[in-house]
């Protein structure tokens, strides 16, 4: 059976290393697992007052509510996800008892250039999918250090991270599997 997994980049920037990542590595996943990036970038700052939202809120949460699972790739801004992701996490889960999100498997690939890979992020991000009642895979855990030396120049992940990223796929399969 093929899953439907919609693909959260945190990662606004068309060349992001987050997207680099995630573009190579889903390569490496089992054919069980279909991805659909889900751009965020064009959704309005999250109020209260405008919680029915415009057309963009509205193919955003269709396409969440479609979804098997959801896989979200991001990198740390400041300790924690970047606004654009929490954003997208608000629109998805409003109005209040209407969320998209609940019971949807999720799994997590946080980023760094750095050697801390995205750990504040991933952790931050595993918090608010407590709360929005979505099963989170919790090993193996996907923290990409030095995301700048992952991907080569032909778009592919390197041969020393290969291993870890099929591996990780084939989890998250499995565990969509276990939660659908």
């Amino acid at each position: 059976m093929a899953y439907n997994v919609a693909v959260i980049i945190g990662s606004l920037r068309k060349d992001s290393f987050t997207r680099k990542v995630f573009n190579a590595a889903s390569k490496l996943a089992p054919s069980t697992l279909k991805f659909e990036v889900v751009e965020i970038g064009n959704l309005p700052l999250f109020n209260q007052d405008t919680e029915a939202g415009d057309a963009a809120v509205k193919a955003f949460r269709d396409k969440i509510a479609a979804a098997d699972a959801v896989l979200f790739a991001t990198p740390e801004h400041n300790r924690s996800v970047p606004a654009a992701l929490k954003n997208a996490l608000d629109w998805a889960s409003r109005p209040w008892g209407q969320s998209k999100w609940g019971g949807k498997p999720a799994a997590i690939i946080s980023t760094s250039i750095g050697n801390i890979a995205g750990f504040g992020a991933n952790h931050h991000l595993r918090q608010t999918l407590a709360f929005l009642n979505m099963p989170t895979l919790g090993q193996p855990e996907a923290y990409v250090a030095n995301a700048n030396t992952v991907v080569d120049d032909k778009g592919e992940i390197v041969a020393a991270s290969k291993d870890f990223f099929t591996g990780f796929f084939a989890a998250f399969a499995d565990f969509i599997k276990k939660h659908k």
